[in-house]
C-alpha cells in the first residue's frame, strides 16, 4: 500500500460531484461517521446511516435534514450481533432501493482499554476484533455486487497509527487495526483489475469525541481537532482515483 498524507486544510468539505450518489457509513451516530453522514447529505447523497445508538442516528437524521441536505435511510444495527444473514438482508434492501451502492465508510470502532496484554480479558479482545474487523469484512462483502454497480465505488476503513505501530496497552485495538489494514490491503489488490471498486484506509489522527473522551478523561477536548476537520480528507478519497493507500490526515485543527 501506498502512504499518502492528506492535507485537510486546502480540501473542500463538501463536492457537487457526489450529488446522487448512494453511501453507507457506519458508526453514523458517532462524531466522526455522523460529520461525514451530514457532508454526504448537504453534497447531495443519500447516507445511509448504520449504528445501534438509535437516538445518535436521530441526531444525525435532523442536522442533514436541517441543514438541507437530501434526506438519509437509517438502519440500527449493532455490529456486535449482526451476522451475514442480516447483512445479506441489508444489501437486499440496497438493491431494491437503489442498485447500487458508491461507497462504504467504516467509521464504528470498538477500543477496547488501555491493559497490558498480560491482563487483557479475552471478552474484550473478542468484542474489538469483531466489531472492528469481522463486522466491516461481512458488510463489504456481502456489498460487492452493489459496488461493482458503481462507476467509481470506494470503500474507506478509518484506522489508527497503532494498526501499524503496536503501542504498549492498546491491546485489542492495535491487533483488530493491524489485522483490517491487511483485510484492506488484500481487497485493493484483489479488487484493482476489472473492477471500479477502490479500497483504501484513512487514520485521521486525535479527533474530538465522547469515545476518545472516556478513554483521555483528564483531556482538554478543546485541544484535540474537531470531527469535521477530518472530513475533507473523507470527501478526497470518494471523489478520487486513489486506490490502495494508506491515507493520514495533516493540516486539520
Amino acid at each position: 500500500m501506498n502512504i499518502t498524507d492528506i492535507n485537510v486544510s486546502i480540501l473542500p468539505s463538501t463536492s457537487e460531484t457526489l450529488q446522487d450518489h448512494v453511501y453507507l457509513v457506519t458508526g453514523a451516530a458517532g462524531a466522526v461517521g455522523g460529520a461525514i453522514a451530514v457532508a454526504l447529505g448537504v453534497s447531495g447523497a443519500t447516507a445511509i446511516l448504520v449504528d445501534r445508538n438509535s437516538r445518535g442516528l436521530d441526531a444525525t437524521y435532523d442536522q442533514i435534514t436541517e441543514a438541507g441536505g437530501t434526506e438519509p435511510i437509517k438502519l440500527e444495527l449493532d455490529l456486535l450481533s449482526t451476522g451475514m444473514p442480516q447483512y445479506e438482508e441489508m444489501a437486499d434492501l440496497i438493491k431494491t432501493e437503489f442498485g447500487r451502492l458508491d461507497g462504504i465508510i467504516h467509521c464504528a470502532v470498538e477500543p477496547g482499554t488501555l491493559t497490558p496484554l498480560s491482563q487483557y480479558p479475552m471478552d474484550l479482545l473478542n468484542k474489538a476484533l469483531l466489531v472492528n474487523l469481522s463486522a466491516p469484512y461481512m458488510l463489504t462483502q456481502c456489498c460487492l455486487d452493489l459496488l461493482r454497480e458503481a462507476n467509481n465505488a470506494c470503500v474507506i476503513f478509518t484506522s489508527t497509527e497503532v494498526a501499524r505501530q503496536g503501542k504498549a496497552y492498546w491491546g485489542a485495538y492495535s491487533i483488530s487495526g493491524f489485522a483490517m489494514e491487511g483485510l484492506a490491503q488484500i481487497w485493493a489488490d484483489e479488487l484493482e483489475t476489472n473492477t471500479n471498486i477502490r479500497i483504501n484506509t484513512l487514520d485521521t489522527g486525535p479527533v474530538r469525541s465522547l469515545l476518545r473522551a472516556r478513554i483521555f478523561p483528564g483531556e482538554d477536548p478543546a485541544s484535540v481537532p474537531t470531527a469535521d476537520s477530518v472530513v475533507p480528507a473523507y470527501i478526497y478519497l470518494l471523489t478520487s482515483d486513489v486506490n490502495g493507500a494508506i491515507a493520514h490526515v495533516t493540516g486539520n485543527k
